[in-house]
């Protein structure tokens, strides 16, 4: 990964790590079909504004049409709703920790799938380290509803593993030739079919009736800033760096959100948050490999020379 492409992460967790909390607060006025509904409808429409303002060439082959439909249904549709519905029995807290299982899933399928990105231990060591340092990170306090509540969290680990699935499927976007921008706008668009007619068939239309401004802000919150602009950076970052290394995200989220929170929110910072942030520092070192591959040649080399 290029610096850049570090920079990108990082601002990606700052994105989704607000959706955790737009989420919560969505959750007091709307149900998680609605959520998750008005989340991809509004965010396809806030993109195809910019595509139709920069006259961006849209793909009109039904083998593209059909990609972004998987993608959609399994990076946006079932995710979400498995995330909503999750989060709607389980804290945010213990949500975060079982969703950045996704890495993990990732590493196994991408090492099985793709050729560029193979299982390595130093790459599944790096990802133990960095789900150790989520849970130090975040506190045993958390895990006091481990145990309950067990659909729900089964609900978040389902949701993990369809976004590693994903992942990998989406690298055929870039053979294709489509850029970001256009990617995100095309699985957006079929997320939101699909659940048009999913919340046509199964919710009340009424629902919306009883929406505050506060509900409101939260949705478009969630939509343009967590969901559409979310996945553009997506987007650009598995096309340059892989299925791997852009699902490390999930190991970022909590730790934006914590250096928010200390940052903006004037909160503190405790030892086991220090902890946990080294511990996902060690974790993206070993992933990203480079620092290793630098200092073991040396090592040998100060070996041989000391002989």
């Amino acid at each position: 990964m290029t610096v850049r492409d570090w920079f990108f992460l990082v601002f990606l967790s700052v994105l989704w790590g607000g959706s955790f909390f737009f989420i919560e607060l969505a959750l007091q006025e709307l149900t998680p079909l609605w959520i998750v509904a008005l989340r991809v409808g509004i965010a396809a429409l806030v993109l195809w504004c910019f595509v139709l303002i920069s006259r961006t060439e849209i793909p009109r082959g039904a083998e593209v049409w059909l990609a972004f439909g998987i993608m959609g249904l399994v990076n946006n549709v079932i995710p979400f709703v498995l995330i909503v519905w999750g989060q709607s029995h389980i804290g945010s807290g213990l949500a975060s920790i079982l969703n950045a299982t996704t890495p993990i899933f990732t590493v196994l399928v991408a090492g099985v799938v793709l050729h560029d990105e193979r299982f390595t231990w130093l790459r599944m060591l790096g990802v133990v380290f960095g789900f150790f340092g989520i849970m130090v990170l975040v506190g045993v306090d958390v895990f006091r509803g481990v145990g309950q509540q067990v659909l729900a969290q089964l609900a978040i680990l389902g949701a993990a593993m369809a976004y590693s699935v994903s992942a990998v499927y989406g690298r055929r976007f870039k053979r294709m030739g489509i850029p970001a921008m256009i990617t995100a706008t095309g699985q957006l668009s079929a997320s939101a079919l699909i659940m048009l007619v999913i919340v046509v068939l199964s919710e009340p239309l009424d629902a919306l009736h009883g929406l505050t401004i506060r509900g409101m802000a939260a949705m478009m919150a969630l939509a343009v800033f967590s969901t559409g602009l979310a996945y553009v950076v997506y987007f650009r970052i598995l096309a340059s760096s892989g299925a791997t290394n852009v699902l490390l995200v999930t190991f970022l989220v909590p730790v934006t959100a914590i250096s928010l929170g200390i940052l903006v929110l004037g909160e503190s910072l405790h030892g086991h948050q220090i902890a946990g942030m080294c511990l996902i520092a060690l974790g993206l070192v070993a992933i990203d490999g480079r620092l290793i591959r630098r200092l073991i040649p040396s090592q040998a080399h100060m070996a041989q020379g000391g002989e």
